[in-house]
């Protein structure tokens, strides 16, 4: 495994989290939640061996918290409750699998506590009693270690920060519309509906002014829409899994085309090196002279509007004084080494 910084918990290994998704999608495939078909799963993917080959201790005890915040990841929602039992179960492996010395334990935050406690009641409230067995073993052997944030606080700042992406085939379908569906619901909306058309027909401000607060054949209306939506979802998954069968065959064109698109960029790119590296920047001895050469390389009509702009500037301050004082050019030169002193109408006294 590569050297990780110290801020690991911004990412995921990749190819740890590669293998955790094909564990979990066999394990989801079996349409079950024993461990015994987890720990089956586990045992032909040789899971067991994900920490071998690692010789320093500091580098697995980075590579065992990147293992165990994966782990983690999969047992906090959004996922279904069949990937969050297979998250649980990759808790207790890994935990327990661990070659760190001593064991390091499981980060679980102040912030997921509530989905944890709903978690643990609705296996309750299923009969999953192998899922509460599990969870409570790692509470009884001490293996989580309950902190204020999820992963390990760091002040190196990243210039990128990776962003955790959710596997869409491991999300939780929809059900709380198949429960209102099955429900006797629709037969207390329709009793109330027909006491509301009862008290319309005995009211006769309500009979002068038409009111209707309700839509006709409301009831009726909302278990179309409702059996719609369940055919539509059962389709959209249904087309979901025949296009992960011909995924394989799109990927090898997509493949493909990325090569191609990657050659051209390498060569974009070796073009831009070698013209870059042919730049050889000025020595300090020379680089005053680089705008007297640039003057010298001007064009001729450039020449002319500088010629121009020096025609259309203001006199300095010393001409319009001496401008303003009238003083000549004669009076100006006197001879600096003599003793002298520019006559005034008199004569000159030495």
């Amino acid at each position: 495994m590569p050297r990780c910084p110290p801020t690991y918990a911004e990412f995921f290994f990749d190819p740890l989290t590669e293998d955790v998704e094909e564990l979990l999608g066999r394990f989801q495939h079996r349409d079950s939640v024993r461990y015994e078909v987890f720990s089956s799963i586990w045992r032909e993917m040789g899971f067991s061996d994900v920490f071998f080959g690692i010789p320093s201790m500091n580098e697995m005890k980075r590579f065992c918290r990147v293992t165990l915040a994966t782990a983690v990841k999969y047992f906090l929602p959004p996922y279904s409750f069949q990937i969050r039992v297979g998250g649980l179960y990759l808790m207790f492996g890994f935990y327990h699998t661990q070659l760190a010395i001593p064991p390091l334990k499981i980060r679980l935050a102040l912030k997921d506590w509530s989905d944890v406690q709903k978690f643990l009641k609705e296996s309750v409230a299923s009969g999953h009693y192998d899922v509460v067995y599990i969870y409570q073993k790692l509470v009884f052997s001490k293996a989580f270690h309950y902190t204020a944030m999820p992963h390990l606080l760091s002040f190196q700042k990243q210039r990128k920060k990776k962003k955790n992406e959710v596997c869409a085939g491991f999300l939780g379908r929809t059900t709380a519309i198949q429960e209102l569906l099955s429900a006797e619901i629709f037969d207390e909306m329709a009793n109330i509906q027909n006491h509301y058309e009862k008290m319309k027909t005995t009211s006769e401000e309500v009979k002068a002014k038409q009111i209707s607060m309700t839509h006709q054949d409301f009831v009726t209306g909302l278990k179309d829409c409702m059996s719609a939506f369940i055919s539509w979802q059962q389709k959209t998954f249904s087309q979901d899994d025949n296009k992960d069968k011909n995924s394989d065959e799109d990927e090898d064109e997509e493949k493909a085309a990325g090569a191609q698109c990657s050659s051209r960029a390498r060569l974009l790119s070796s073009i831009k090196q070698k013209s870059y590296s042919q730049f050889q920047e000025a020595s300090r001895s020379r680089r005053h002279r680089q705008p007297e050469a640039m003057e010298d390389a001007s064009s001729g009509p450039e020449q002319v509007q500088k010629a121009a702009n020096m025609q259309s500037r203001k006199p300095s301050l010393r001409a319009r004084t001496h401008k303003n004082l009238r003083v000549t050019q004669d009076k100006k030169r006197i001879n600096n080494w003599l003793l002298t002193a520019p006559e005034l109408g008199g004569s000159v006294r030495r």
